[in-house]
């Protein structure tokens, strides 16, 4: 009797082993994934910079869909979305209207699995990139999903910036304290020394024009992304063309907010029968033409409705030019020379909220009264020993 129970123990630990191990081995399977990598590398990627003084680029990123054998998947189709870093008040970056908002959407056919899209990176941060990979052939892989992370750091010049305002600010505070905590007596009828009321009305003088120079500032920069106007000399393509047996018309919003989403669509047509296209390879870039500076860059295929789809951000606010060229397949029957189609976005900009600006009015204000604290606490340790001297 004992060796028959003894027996059903053994074997029911050996069933509960054997199920834990089938559970383990199981999530250790490798499954469907997305593989990220960036031109230039990650280390070497920054902010934009609108002054900058070599022109900037934007980042290449490639996702490639692959299997669980690394395999690149087939006849794809992928979903992008670019979340920009979250907002955080006390350390804001250069585009506060940016942070916590989406960059890109983007919806392309992937023949080889492979999605490559050119895009400005405009602050600091951790960005989010939500993939979703379908097949466009049923059944012939499954559909997941896939968040991915990538980490912008600051650019190192900003940081040598910020060492020598702080400097700076720290020595006048130090300057003001040493000169206030000077003040042994205080002349009949005055509430304090001279060279302390000046002092006290230079620093307050200081303060005012700094606000007044945030504010004014910051109403420029709203001034200036709303105020352009359309009259550039320079004659772009139209909207809508009919070429070589070829529609495409480029449709979607000519007017944008920085911190949303513009929506923007492409249609490609044969002229004789009305039929959508899918074998002409679209060029898609979208270009701040203050700068002249690409913002955006897509190279692929309309969908099979012979659609291409996005949703763009533009997070300089000033117009842009959203230029598409069409041109054939290699080894496609249809062949043509290139067809450009193009459309101008005006773009508002939103001055950053009043909190924004007093925080940073706050954080000056903190260098200056903590240099003021050390030049107080140096001629309160100096006053004892002057008086034993």
């Amino acid at each position: 009797m004992k060796k028959h129970r003894l027996f059903g123990v053994i074997s029911a630990v050996c069933i509960t082993l054997s199920v834990l191990y089938s559970f383990v081995g199981s999530s250790q399977i490798p499954t469907s994934r997305v593989l990220l990598s960036t031109n230039p590398p990650l280390e070497r990627i920054f902010p934009f910079e609108a002054e900058a003084e070599k022109p900037q680029s934007p980042v290449k990123l490639t996702l490639q869909a692959v299997d669980a054998a690394g395999k690149s998947l087939a006849n794809a189709k992928i979903n992008l979305q670019i979340l920009t870093p979250p907002r955080n008040p006390w350390l804001t970056t250069d585009f506060p209207i940016v942070e916590g908002t989406k960059l890109l959407q983007i919806n392309a056919n992937a023949p080889d699995g492979k999605l490559e899209v050119q895009q400005m990176l405009p602050i600091r941060g951790n960005y989010q990139l939500l993939v979703k990979v379908s097949p466009l052939v049923a059944n012939t892989f499954a559909a997941y999903e896939q968040t991915l992370n990538l980490n912008i750091r600051e650019n190192p010049i900003k940081y040598k910036y910020f060492a020598v305002i702080a400097a700076i600010l720290l020595s006048l505070g130090l300057l003001g304290g040493w000169v206030i905590g000077g003040q042994e007596e205080l002349q009949q009828g005055e509430i304090a020394p001279q060279s302390v009321r000046l002092l006290l009305s230079a620093l307050t003088v200081v303060a005012i024009i700094t606000l007044i120079v945030i504010n004014i500032s910051a109403e420029v920069a709203e001034a200036h992304g709303s105020g352009h106007n359309s009259n550039s000399t320079e004659t772009i393509a139209p909207s809508s063309q009919k070429s070589q047996g070829l529609e495409i018309n480029l449709e979607g919003d000519k007017n944008a907010t920085v911190g949303k989403l513009a929506n923007l669509a492409l249609q490609v047509k044969d002229t004789a029968t009305g039929q959508p296209i899918t074998d002409v390879a679209l060029q898609v870039k979208a270009i701040a033409t203050e700068h002249n500076l690409t913002v955006f860059d897509y190279k692929g295929i309309p969908d099979e409705q012979g659609k291409l789809i996005w949703l763009e951000q533009f997070f300089d606010g000033s117009p842009h030019k959203i230029e598409v060229e069409a041109t054939p397949l290699p080894g496609s029957s249809r062949q043509f020379t290139p067809v450009k189609v193009a459309q101008e976005v005006e773009v508002e900009a939103i001055a950053p909220p009043i909190y924004i600006r007093l925080i940073g009015l706050f954080y000056f204000t903190a260098f200056v009264g903590i240099g003021m604290a050390i030049g107080l606490l140096i001629q309160h340790r100096r006053k004892p020993q002057a008086r034993t001297n």
